[in-house]
C-alpha cells in the first residue's frame, strides 16, 4: 500500500492535516521524527481532532530509522521537491511507493535526494513558491491511488 511520510515536520497543524488525510483515505502515514514541536499526546490529539485514532500512523526516531523500516518493507522511496524536473502526474506509481514530503522551512537534506528512487514536483505557475504541505500530500496521494488502487 503507498505510504505517506513526513520527514521532520515543523508545523503541528500540517500533521494534523496529513492525520485526517491519512485517516480518510485508509494510507499509513510516517512521522520522521525530529519535528519542530513536541510530539505528544496532547498535541497529537488536537492536530489530529478525531481523526487521530482512525489513522494508522507510525513514528520513527530518525531517517536511518524509517530506512530500516523502509528496507524490510520493500518499495520505492520517492520524494517530492522543487527541485526535481518530472512532474508526479507524469509518474508510474506503484503500490508500494513510500511518498516523502520535506520539511515546510527547508525541504529534504541533499543526502536524502541522493537516495531517492524517484524525484517529482507538483508544477506550479511561474513565480508561485510552494503549496501548503497537505494541499501537496492531497495531490499526490489522489493520483497515487487513482493509479495504484
Amino acid at each position: 500500500m503507498v505510504q505517506l511520510v513526513l520527514y521532520q515536520p515543523d508545523i503541528a497543524q500540517n500533521l494534523g492535516a496529513l492525520l485526517r488525510l491519512a485517516a480518510c483515505t485508509g494510507l499509513p502515514l510516517h512521522v520522521i521524527e525530529p519535528c519542530g514541536f513536541p510530539l505528544d499526546d496532547a498535541r497529537m490529539r488536537r492536530a489530529g481532532m478525531d481523526y487521530i485514532d482512525l489513522a494508522d500512523w507510525h513514528r520513527h526516531r530518525s531517517f536511518d530509522a524509517f530506512e530500516q523500516w523502509r528496507a524490510q518493507q520493500g518499495g520505492r522511496l520517492v520524494i517530492l521537491s522543487t527541485k526535481a524536473s518530472i512532474p508526479y502526474t507524469q509518474h508510474a506509481f506503484a503500490a508500494s511507493d513510500c511518498l516523502l514530503f520535506g520539511q515546510e522551512s527547508a525541504g529534504l537534506p541533499a543526502a536524502i535526494h541522493a537516495l531517492a528512487d524517484v524525484r517529482l514536483i507538483i508544477p506550479m505557475q511561474a513565480g508561485a513558491r510552494s503549496l501548503n504541505l497537505g494541499m501537496s500530500a492531497a495531490m499526490v496521494a489522489g493520483e497515487a491511488l487513482r493509479q495504484a488502487g
